[in-house]
């Protein structure tokens, strides 16, 4: 039981990681801060909007969460609610992120 939760810690951390890393890149590049939004001027550009708000979407959620509490004054469960979301999410992403790079150690990817 404590290695299964070791082993979830680890790849949450890794899809916290991985999300900040890609908002970071995203932001770098387009010069505006990544959001919840899909444009669809083409398909290629609609199916990079997804992906990067599947592993960029705990770093939006805490952000916005975040923001939200010291400028509007939500309340702490809010912050909390958000938090927990946030952490599933990083989860689920993290298993993805910690696959690739097993796939990739191993010559597969």
């Amino acid at each position: 039981m404590l290695f299964e939760l070791a082993i979830a810690a680890y790849a949450t951390a890794w899809g916290f990681v991985a999300a900040g890393v890609l908002s970071s890149l995203y932001q770098l590049v387009t010069d505006r801060p990544v959001r919840f939004s899909v444009e669809l001027e083409t398909i290629w550009r609609g199916f990079v909007d997804v992906m990067i708000c599947a592993f960029a979407g705990p770093f939006i959620i805490m952000r916005n969460a975040i923001r939200g509490r010291i400028i509007e004054h939500r309340p702490v469960g809010w912050l909390v609610a958000s938090t927990a979301i946030a952490t599933g999410w990083s989860l689920c992403s993290g298993i993805v992120v910690v696959n690739l790079a097993m796939m990739a150690r191993q010559g597969i990817f």
